[in-house]
């Protein structure tokens, strides 16, 4: 499940994503540089194989550590595309390329949000999509709309499985989630169990009002932070964990996602400003700068598994030991992550100060988390009985453990 902004205004696009996928499907930032391609040569996607193009453009991506595709993505034209899971009623190929690699196949083809646009309409009549898209449930999969933008305006595109429509965003907000909207197609083609399962109506009138009031890049950051009107900390539903908040956290009995990376961007006519978690819930992560085409490095990649030499991972230790006790714990760093942002939003840092400097930081609030004494956990039982399997799964330290480790943090 997801959730995907775009304001269109004088002289600047506003666009905002939260990507959420299982807890432990670990996501990194993937830098592709602009490469010429033999003719006749064939590119290997996530389940199928298409015929390549000449020419690909430099790209940074989003990316789920198991996929070719990724769930966030912009290129050196300028061009950014966010994607959605949603759910209808035409047919789900076992085989096809999946939302991911759609997103990604138009910004390594497109110079524009338009041709974007055209390119996944036409590689979607072309070849379908479908194939799993799930890592817990590889088997779980899905159509998909998409928000692709430029600095001169942005779209929306829906799919039902070769099927699609799309609306022009000329001027204001347009927001989406895991339904649906534009009409008739809508009407004509949503699941509605499914649909209604996700809570994306709920999340979606959210977005949407925020998004029209964004005045920048900071009150779309603190949009896809939030946990719900006036809900400080998540709320778990029995069906669908904290599914009905921007901020997913995980932990429902028939259905989970989890907020696993988040984007922010100002797309101007020549110039563009990224910024990104790199980490998930962005209630607790630092937005950080990043250039399409400047790469960092930021090894290892990420998988399933726990690993403190991987940021994603290191994040994930601050995160759900938080997640405990939010109301408790966020305190405890929340004021100095808020400040650093400000100060960084007023003068851009150079990207790779700003990753080490958020490095530091992020070692210093884990300790300090880490070091309070006791503590309840205080989500439900359903709730803390699916984060208990996820961490053993991915072999998380315990609290206990983190504290042992360094006694003197505090």
């Amino acid at each position: 499940m997801c959730d995907t902004m775009v304001v269109v205004r004088p002289g600047s696009v506003l666009f905002a994503k939260n990507s959420d996928r299982d807890p432990n499907e670990a996501q990194f930032l993937d830098w592709r540089p602009r490469a010429s391609h033999p003719a006749g040569a064939r590119v290997r996607c996530t389940w199928i194989e298409i015929g390549q193009v000449r020419e690909t453009h430099a790209v940074l991506l989003s990316r789920p550590f198991w996929m070719w595709g990724a769930e966030i993505g912009a290129n050196e034209h300028g061009v950014i595309i966010g994607n959605e899971a949603v759910f209808t009623d035409q047919r789900y190929a076992k085989s096809g390329l999946t939302g991911m690699d759609l997103l990604r196949l138009a910004l390594e083809r497109a110079a524009s949000a338009g041709d974007a646009v055209a390119v996944i309409t036409e590689l979607l009549e072309q070849h379908g999509q479908g194939g799993g898209c799930g890592h817990e449930h590889r088997g779980f999969t899905y159509h998909n709309s998409f928000i692709v933008a430029d600095a001169a305006g942005a779209y929306v595109l829906e799919t039902a499985g070769r099927l699609w429509a799309v609306e022009e965003v000329e001027s204001g907000a347009r927001s989406v989630s895991n339904g649906l909207t534009i009409e008739p197609f809508a009407t004509e083609h949503s699941d509605r169990l499914k649909t209604a399962v996700s809570a994306c109506r709920v999340r979606r009138a959210l977005t949407q009002r925020r998004a029209a009031a964004a005045a920048g890049v900071s009150d779309l950051m603190e949009t896809l932070a939030s946990h719900g009107p006036e809900a400080g900390v998540p709320r778990y539903s029995l069906v669908n964990g904290g599914m009905a908040a921007p901020c997913m956290h995980a932990g429902g009995l028939a259905a989970n996602s989890q907020t696993t990376a988040s984007w922010v961007a100002e797309l101007r006519p020549g110039s563009a400003a990224h910024w990104v978690t790199a980490t998930a819930a962005p209630c607790t992560s630092l937005y950080k700068p990043v250039q399409v085409t400047s790469p960092l490095d930021l090894a290892p990649e990420p998988s399933e598994r726990y690993d403190p030499a991987a940021l994603w991972w290191r994040h994930e230790v601050l995160h759900r030991m938080v997640m405990r006790d939010p109301a408790v714990t966020a305190p405890l760093f929340r004021p100095e992550r808020d400040a650093v942002q400000a100060r960084w939003l007023a003068k851009p840092p150079d990207p790779a100060a700003a990753f080490a400097e958020a490095d530091e930081l992020l070692a210093r609030w884990t300790a300090a988390v880490a070091a309070r004494p006791g503590g309840r956990d205080t989500r439900p039982a359903w709730a803390r009985r699916y984060w208990q399997k996820r961490n053993t799964r991915a072999g998380l330290p315990t609290q206990a453990a983190l504290r042992a480790k360094a006694p003197a943090a505090s």
